[in-house]
Order: structure tokens, then sequence, then C-alpha cells
């Protein structure tokens, strides 16, 4: 991949429940490191939320390949933070065969 621009710090954030002494659970985000990002928008496309169509906006977020089980490789169902923006990971994949880079499927979520 050329012209990879890693210059957006984000941090990498995993969800993490505790039980909340009623039988159900609490869920919160623990901080797992910070990586640098190349964030840019991918193809826009109608979603739907109580009811009402509303615009989606999916990202495509760029950082450095790490190997499988690496603490600070991202994996879906985590999400980065970068100040009060929050981006939902959808998928991640190896951007090519040597793996330096993985390419993260997000969106972004209000917190």
């Amino acid at each position: 991949m050329r012209g990879v621009r890693l210059a957006r710090p984000l941090i990498l954030e995993a969800a993490q429940r505790a039980g909340d002494g009623a039988g159900g659970f609490a869920e919160t985000w623990q901080a797992l490191g910070t990586v640098w990002a190349e964030v840019r928008p991918g193809s826009g496309r109608a979603g739907e939320a109580l009811g009402v169509a509303v615009p989606v906006q999916p990202l495509r977020i760029t950082v450095r390949g790490l190997p499988q089980g690496h603490g600070l490789r991202p994996v879906p169902g985590m999400r980065f933070r970068d100040g009060a923006r929050l981006f939902h990971l959808l998928a991640v994949t190896e951007a090519d065969a040597a793996g330096r880079y993985l390419i993260c499927a997000a969106e972004e979520v209000s917190g």
C-alpha cells in the first residue's frame, strides 16, 4: 500500500463485562493503548434508527499490521476513540499478503 499516512492517534478500546450484583452485567470500555491510523470515509448508505431512515457513513481505518493475538491488534467488536468520537469496528483484514497494514471497517457511533 502506497501513500498510507498513519498520522492520527486513536485509542483502541475493548469491552469488559462485570456482574452488577443483580443478575445482570455492566459493560465498560478498557483502553488497551494508542495506535496510529489513517481514517478515510467509505461509501455512504442508508440505515434505520427508531423506524426513521438515517444516513450511515462507514469508515476505512488503516493501522500498522500486528500478529494475531497481539494486545494492540484490533478485532471486530472493539472500538477506536478519538476524543469524544467513537468508531465501532465491524471487520478487520490484512491490506496485503505481507500483513504490513490492517484495514478496519468501522462506523462512527454516538457515545
